[in-house]
């Protein structure tokens, strides 16, 4: 049930918490991500240690990790594999290409050509590909890690606004603090990090957990505010797009997925608002492109300026949520 879900993610956070430099709030983010059953998408300078979450996360659950490297050249075959004639049974044998592993890192995604991000864009949505008319089975759990440089590098083909939201969250790793950044130097024999990490948990038990995490209860009044703040984004001065219907399923999803990491079975209003920004900032198309804040900054403060002005939902007596007025308040008090 419910509680041991939620000590299968403590113990998954506490792992990869271990191996990683960046701070517990991303570990604890990419592992909601996982169990909501999304995808994750970092926006961050290379070198920052987002391979080694891909094979942490890979070895934590007993499964196969694998580096995908994005170059202008990559061709959509180069990701799911091609059918190659074999001379023995003289006919087409299917090479599955490095698509096929339980948890993938695409590596600076924005740098492939627009086919090869499709492809992959497919495996992500639909946890198959199709090679040749045949359609093969990704496997499963299927984890998607994607980074982007943040920086506009020449040569890059930013990700049209459809496919990033095939993404559940957008974070970034961020520099290592200072402590771990000169631990790392100490470390000067460059030791795998993953030396000597366990299988946490199995993938019948991560099945379980994402199943536990579908089924935490959210209130008529949550939905309803979570579909009230979208909303907020979708009129909002600065933002000439706001939020689709997918980014309030996906968000519904996180909120869900940060309550069971908590050990509650319910939403409460609290977790949609700590699940906001990652789900969202990367959805919203900011109407300012000006020079100074990236556009991701920009879409966070609208975020947090809707979460501001929409009122949430009070909890009452026997767990529930109502709705709260503002109005009604000021009269309460009076």
């Amino acid at each position: 049930g419910t509680v041991q879900a939620s000590r299968v993610m403590a113990d998954l956070t506490d792992a990869l918490d271990a191996v990683l430099s960046c701070s517990r709030n991303v570990v604890e983010l990419a592992v909601a991500t996982f169990v909501a059953g999304g995808h994750l998408l970092l926006e961050d300078v290379p070198g920052v240690g987002k391979t080694t979450l891909a094979r942490a996360l890979g070895r934590a659950i007993g499964g196969s990790s694998r580096r995908i490297q994005f170059t202008p050249d990559l061709l959509p075959g180069d990701l799911t594999g091609v059918d190659i004639f074999s001379q023995a049974s003289s006919s087409f044998v299917f090479h599955p290409g490095p698509l096929f592993a339980n948890v993938v890192i695409a590596d600076e995604i924005n740098r492939a050509n627009p086919k090869a991000q499709s492809a992959m864009l497919e495996a992500m949505g639909e946890g198959r590909v199709s090679v040749d008319g045949e359609t093969y089975a990704l496997p499963d759990p299927y984890f998607v890690v994607a980074t982007q440089n943040p920086i506009e590098l020449e040569g890059t083909y930013p990700l049209p606004e459809a496919q990033l939201d095939r993404f559940m969250v957008c974070t970034s790793f961020g520099y290592p603090s200072l402590s771990a950044e000169s631990a790392m130097l100490r470390d000067a024999g460059g030791s795998d990090p993953l030396t000597g990490m366990q299988p946490i948990c199995s993938e019948r038990q991560i099945s379980a957990v994402r199943s536990a995490c579908s089924t935490i209860y959210l209130a008529q009044s949550v939905a309803d505010y979570i579909v009230e703040l979208a909303h907020a984004t979708r009129g909002h001065p600065n933002a000439r797009y706001g939020v689709s219907p997918r980014g309030s399923l996906n968000l519904a999803a996180m909120a869900r997925a940060r309550a069971l990491g908590q050990g509650r079975n319910f939403v409460i209003p609290e977790d949609v608002q700590r699940m906001a920004a990652p789900a969202w900032a990367h959805r919203l198309v900011t109407t300012d492109r000006s020079y100074g804040s990236s556009p991701l900054d920009q879409a966070r403060d609208i975020i947090a300026d809707v979460i501001e002005r929409v009122p949430a939902p009070r909890p009452q007596v026997g767990g529930h949520a109502q709705r709260s007025d503002r109005r009604d308040e000021a009269i309460a008090e009076r």
